[in-house]
């Protein structure tokens, strides 16, 4: 299996269900979207491809429509596109086509559509009249790629010209933690950590690392590398996405070196209040960024909460933040002393920036959830003046809470963390629930790099304590 196809069997069961189906009609209209590097092109063309069918594949260029039919009908009709008609329409072009194929069972990919719906309006209508009048009853799979989420979802919704006519869609997330494993072979989970916090699990970057070179000699010899891919991604990311290029990645950047309320983005952008909203809300609808709340705010709360803080959502875009973008100047004549100052700070930004996440993850992991001593209906973590806990589960309608921290040190945890998250953060986070948590089951976890001492043990063998090493941890994900 190509490595771009780890941990894809759903995603494959779901493109082959599509195939067996005579319902709602025996033609096939899918959509299939994620974000950029995420493998779309490849899944789609490799799934296609192992069915047998016939496979007209055609991706869309930011190019004029008229240029666009010229090249889809070559695709079409498997001719260079010099020999291919040109069409003064899209209707005409699925007019063409449709006399052509007549009935055969078929799959037909349209890649990066919304190109096609930028270049000329009319495309999804003629696409609408097309599924309509020919492909619902026929016996092609229709299957419409993007990358550009929003708009892909916007194909969804009410007032789209295709709305209620799709028979199934697919929003393609990145890889789990524990697919990493196939990826780089051979690496330590802490290795393993490591590059969750820096690429996460989009399979193009997880593939331009090199598996016999270290995590620090990955992260200098080719992230740190003048021109390469990793370099200019950002760039690519938000030209290929927003209009204002420059403005987002403002926005971005500010973000990533701390700024997480409102205000501090729009004083250190120089954004106007008034302004800063739609650009993030964009940069939210792409998935850039996210606004959390505090677990512990009630979820009929939280639209209206002001406690809400913006973070970096994408993990390649907040280390490229945090660390790259600050250092542009100096990484082709002071890259040495660019690593230096990435691995002094590299240890505390993997736990903040992935192990801290991939606790959460594990609470919720189906082999983990169902052995807690109740049930989490919501996960995250809790801030409020003077207290702060890394891992919060909650539960309200049973009135229970889980508090957990998390400790990505080179040492063993110590009875001390344990009886400040018992004694101190814990009364503190009551009186931020209702009725000041009273009538509250509280429940406590510690999460490790290197394991716990004996002190801490013996504590946490008092209070019922959920302790979880990364041995632990990983091999939930990886099992």
């Amino acid at each position: 299996m190509e490595p771009v196809f780890v941990d894809r069997e759903q995603e494959l069961a779901f493109l082959n269900s599509i195939l067996t189906r005579d319902y709602p009609s025996s033609g096939q209209l899918v959509l299939l979207y994620g974000r950029r590097r995420i493998g779309k092109t490849l899944l789609v063309r490799h799934w296609a491809e192992a069915s047998g069918l016939p496979t007209i594949y055609w991706a869309a260029d930011n190019e004029p429509a008229a240029m666009q039919r010229r090249q889809l009908f070559a695709r079409m009709t498997d001719v260079s596109m010099a020999q291919a008609p040109t069409f003064e329409s899209w209707t005409d072009l699925w007019t063409a086509f449709t006399k052509l194929v007549g009935n055969r069972r078929q799959i037909l990919i349209l890649d990066e559509v919304p190109y096609a719906a930028e270049a000329d309006p009319a495309f999804l209508t003629s696409v609408q009249h097309a599924w309509d009048q020919h492909f619902m009853n026929s016996n092609t799979t229709l299957v419409m790629c993007g990358s550009h989420i929003h708009t892909m979802e916007m194909l969804l919704a009410h007032g789209s010209p295709l709305f209620g006519r799709f028979t199934g869609q697919w929003y393609l997330t990145p890889l789990t933690f524990g697919t990493l494993r196939q990826f780089l072979p051979g690496w330590r989970a802490e290795q393993r950590v490591g590059a969750y916090s820096i690429v996460g699990g989009v399979p193009a970057y997880l593939a331009w690392l090199r598996p016999k070179l270290t995590l620090s000699a990955n992260i200098r010899d080719i992230i740190l590398s003048p021109g390469n891919t990793f370099m200019g991604e950002p760039n690519f990311l938000l030209s290929d996405q927003v209009r204002e290029p420059s403005v987002y990645r403002a926005v971005l950047k500010v973000i990533g070196a701390g700024a997480h309320t409102f205000d501090q983005i729009a004083s250190l952008a120089v954004i106007p209040k008034h302004h800063l909203s739609p650009y993030l809300a964009r940069l939210q609808e792409l998935r850039f960024i996210e606004r959390r709340i505090p677990v512990t705010v009630p979820h009929q709360r939280q639209a209206l909460s002001r406690v809400g803080r913006y973070h970096l959502a994408d993990p390649f875009l907040r280390f490229y933040f945090r660390f790259i973008e600050p250092a542009r100047d100096d990484i082709t004549i002071k890259r040495d002393e660019v690593m230096t100052s990435i691995q002094e700070q590299l240890r505390a930004y993997i736990g903040s920036a992935a192990f801290e996440e991939l606790c959460r993850a594990w609470l919720q992991h189906p082999d983990v959830s169902t052995s807690l001593p109740f049930k989490l209906s919501h996960v995250g973590s809790h801030w409020s003046k003077g207290v702060q806990v890394d891992v919060v589960g909650i539960n309200w309608s049973e009135k229970a809470i889980l508090l957990g921290e998390c400790k990505w040190g080179t040492d063993r945890v110590g009875r001390e963390v344990l009886a400040e998250l018992i004694d101190s953060k814990s009364p503190q986070v009551l009186k931020t629930l209702p009725a000041e948590g009273q009538g509250w089951a509280v429940h406590y976890a510690l999460f490790s790099r290197n394991g716990f001492t004996p002190s801490l043990t013996a504590l946490a063998k008092e209070h019922r304590v959920l302790l979880v090493d990364l041995d632990r941890l990983d091999k939930v994900f990886t099992s």
